[in-house]
């Protein structure tokens, strides 16, 4: 008898109990977070007198319902609190005065979080009958009032950089040739994006060039690990570099959200793979000034100088090895 379908069964079985595997894992990935949605340690300033503030704090503590839910800074007025709104450094804040209390946001760093803010506040903090009074720092844009275009940007920029990383590692482009292909993708990318996104949608609204190029540094540092790891592990790797961005960068992004609203690991572990890093960032360029842009910015920088460097690292390790498997070839004698 033949002994060739037990190597053929072995391979249905793994691929029969390999595929619900990678089923549950990406179920888990996926809706952990969003069933765990809450604010945990979430920035949020309260400014005015110290002992107005001090009651304000007390009673945000039972807030979100749960203990630990706000991460409160403390400013002298309502100046500083809009500064430090306008510098990414909070959410939002409560500043108390003679009037009363109203709550500063910024919907165009989370609408989520804005609209959170609305109700854990007004559910802690007395007002009159008017109610609390909100008024929003840094608004979203218009055309995109729940920054849906911003969050459905994660998923695209991710596969393209997939797809760049794949496309040059099937292709066998390698060294230097590999390089400049991503360099050049990447770039496209980012002109494409930004012309879809702030020149048509208008969900963008700051400098069109900074955002075109944090669109492609953010496509650069997927495409770059992917072809990295394919470059130095084999085909292996494209596999390795899809799953870990799809898996755990595009769910533990909180683009949709807020790193801090995601249970933790998740939501540390999304602020140090490219998804996440570029969705903070495009908001920073975006929406900021820039505020807080270095740490994503240095972020997906590592991602694409190490994916570019293992690109080089690898197709340098392949042409030695072909040298080195070269025949010697010696000359014929004459005589």
């Amino acid at each position: 008898m033949s002994a060739t379908p037990a190597p053929q069964t072995r391979r249905a079985i793994a691929a029969a109990v390999l595929v619900p595997v990678i089923a549950a894992l990406a179920l888990w990935a996926f809706a952990w977070p969003a069933a765990r949605t809450a604010p945990r340690d979430l920035p949020l300033g309260v400014a005015g007198p110290t002992a107005a503030t001090a009651q304000v704090q007390e009673r945000l503590k039972g807030a979100a319902g749960s203990e630990g839910a706000f991460d409160i800074h403390r400013y002298a007025d309502e100046a500083a609190a809009r500064e430090a709104i306008e510098d990414r450094t909070v959410y939002g804040a409560v500043v108390v005065g003679d009037d009363g209390p109203r709550l500063l946001t910024a919907s165009a760093a989370s609408p989520v979080v804005a609209q959170l803010l609305q109700q854990a506040v007004a559910g802690q903090i007395p007002a009159d009958g008017a109610g609390l009074e909100t008024v929003d720092v840094v608004p979203a844009p218009a055309s995109d009032p729940r920054g849906a275009a911003l969050n459905a940007s994660v998923l695209p920029l991710a596969l393209a950089g997939i797809a760049a990383g794949g496309v040059v590692t099937v292709l066998g482009l390698r060294g230097t040739r590999a390089v400049a292909a991503l360099l050049g993708a990447s770039a496209l990318t980012g002109l494409a994006a930004a012309a879809i996104g702030h020149s048509w949608l208008e969900a963008l609204t700051g400098d069109w060039w900074a955002e075109a190029a944090v669109l492609g540094l953010g496509t650069l540092a997927v495409g770059g690990a992917v072809a990295g790891l394919a470059a130095l592990i084999g085909t292996a790797g494209l596999g390795l570099g899809a799953g870990v961005v799809m898996l755990f960068g595009n769910p533990f992004a909180g683009a949709a959200s807020a790193p801090e609203l995601l249970p933790e690991p998740a939501g540390f572990i999304g602020r140090l793979l490219p998804p996440g890093a570029s969705a903070t960032l495009l908001r920073s360029v975006s929406y900021f000034d820039g505020a807080a842009a270095t740490g994503p910015a240095l972020t997906l920088t590592w991602w694409a100088v190490l994916g570019l460097g293992a690109v080089l690292l690898g197709g340098a390790l392949k042409n030695r090895t072909a040298s080195a498997e070269e025949p010697v070839r010696t000359p014929a004698l004459t005589g």
